[in-house]
């Protein structure tokens, strides 16, 4: 798969990088041979990226040709107008903490590829490369109570200062050789990334499911890759994205669904699901409204507290928007419990859900894959514990046991009730909680990465589940793409 460096002078670029061809810009803009490539990657290193100069024109052919500029005409436009340039939460502690030691009252730091030549500054040209993925970029920080990030601009080839010229050329390989695999068969038409984080404490899946995963997209014309959250910057460079990390809107993995989308790729779990699942308050009202059964529920604040034991009754259960996991979500017994709960609660969301307790030994699973039912599983409830997950010392979670059915063996409400509460968020990939009380099925919450694990989920299916997937993700490339895998 070509690599291409453009530059305006291809004599000013002072290395030979093996693995890609630098290309002057008015060659890759005119030159016929450059069109026809099928979804080359395209580092656009042009000294200006103004609005219709040569490098604006560079990268905005290469996304019409169907190639993978880095950077897109979006990062362009961010990173010229100052009120785009805000850093996000996670590149502002960075910042401030990479900067903290600096006596001067301005700091320009110049990263090639996410990397700067002191080590100090490593995890800052890294989070700054991941929000403006920029391959040569110059980054000017102001102190005023705390630093500011003050402005951003490429970095002309010419201005490479010969003594950084060899700690470029070891940032570009570096970059280069996670994206320069062995040579694949010719099935291989689409790069998929899956991303995983090891710090996850209770992933949606397993390491042998994920290496199921990479397995089944090799055999469905994929070049798979497993990335983590430090990969944000790269992932223009994919056509493809599959979440295997415990989502949550305000948080990495969302920017990277949402960054996903904006390049074009084939996301899931795409942001929009990650809105609606991740939010139990929206899930409540959703289902409220399109008439699909869910317990008792009162959507709490500070002026209605007293609805809930009038209308719930105790024990009741109280749920944060935000929890997953089982996390976030308490039993109460009685009124002081139920009060002290909720004022807390409350001091972290300005609503809370709060439900019936209605105590089962299992809850019912249904994993729905493109509005078709994928798995359905019973999980029973741990240990002497009312939920499915119980939450040990250090964090670390421990759950019941479980079986999987046939589809078919599954009883059909609990699979039509699983479809239809599925269908209501989207299209992705979503596993719904089912609880059967007393002959009737209600809805609990539909999950947005919901579990695959080996030897669980894919009990019944067996390596056919990672084939669904992956066969899900090929055929929504090849219908954006026309069939023809550009």
């Amino acid at each position: 798969m070509a690599t291409l460096i453009v530059v305006d002078e291809p004599a000013e670029w002072p290395l030979h990088i093996p693995s890609a061809e630098v290309v002057a810009a008015a060659a890759y803009l005119t030159d016929g041979r450059f069109s026809g490539l099928r979804r080359p990657r395209i580092y656009n290193l042009c000294e200006s990226y103004a609005y219709q100069a040569s490098g604006y024109y560079v990268s905005l052919l290469a996304a019409a040709r169907g190639h993978r500029p880095l950077p897109d005409v979006l990062t362009m436009q961010d990173i010229k107008t100052p009120a785009l340039i805000r850093p996000t939460e996670d590149l502002e502690e960075v910042m401030q903490r990479a900067l903290a030691d600096c006596t001067e009252e301005r700091v320009e730091l110049s990263v090639y590829f996410g990397h700067h030549p002191e080590p100090r500054f490593h995890r800052l040209a890294q989070a700054l490369f991941n929000v403006f993925p920029v391959p040569l970029l110059r980054a000017s920080f102001l102190r005023r109570q705390k630093w500011r990030l003050q402005g951003l601009r490429p970095i002309p080839v010419g201005d490479i200062p010969a003594g950084q010229r060899e700690f470029l050329r070891g940032a570009i390989e570096q970059h280069f050789a996670r994206r320069m695999p062995e040579p694949k068969a010719p099935a291989v038409r689409f790069e998929l990334a899956i991303l995983v984080n090891p710090a996850d404490r209770s992933p949606p899946s397993d390491p042998p499911a994920i290496r199921r995963f990479e397995k089944a997209a090799e055999a469905n014309g994929f070049e798979a890759e497993v990335i983590g959250p430090d990969d944000f910057g790269r992932l223009a460079e994919f056509d493809a994205l599959f979440i295997r990390e415990t989502t949550r809107v305000n948080h990495h993995t969302y920017r990277f669904a949402a960054r996903a989308r904006n390049e074009g790729l084939i996301v899931v779990d795409d942001p929009d699901s990650i809105v609606r699942c991740a939010n139990k308050v929206y899930l409540a009202e959703l289902l409220t409204r399109l008439g699909i059964p869910t317990p008792r529920t009162v959507i709490v604040h500070r002026n209605n507290v007293e609805r809930v034991e009038a209308e719930l009754g105790l024990p009741c259960v109280l749920k944060q928007p935000d929890s997953s996991f089982s996390q976030g979500v308490l039993k109460v017994a009685d009124r002081p419990a139920l009060h002290a709960a909720l004022r807390q609660m409350l001091e972290k969301s300005a609503l809370v859900v709060a439900q019936e307790y209605l105590p089962t030994s299992f809850d019912w699973r249904v994993g729905v894959l493109d509005r078709r039912v994928l798995y359905v599983c019973r999980y029973y409830m741990a240990r002497g514990h009312w939920q499915i997950y119980k939450q040990q010392a250090g964090g670390r979670l421990t759950g019941g046991r479980w079986d999987t059915l046939r589809v078919e063996d599954a009883p059909p409400g609990v699979v039509d009730l699983g479809v239809r509460a599925a269908n209501a968020i989207g299209d992705g990939f979503y596993g719904v909680d089912i609880k059967e009380v007393d002959g009737r099925y209600v809805v609990i919450e539909v999950n947005d990465n919901p579990s695959v694990e080996r030897g669980v989920e894919d009990q019944v299916l067996g390596d056919a589940l990672y084939d669904a997937v992956m066969q899900m993700f090929r055929a929504r490339l090849e219908a954006a793409r026309g069939g023809n895998g550009r």
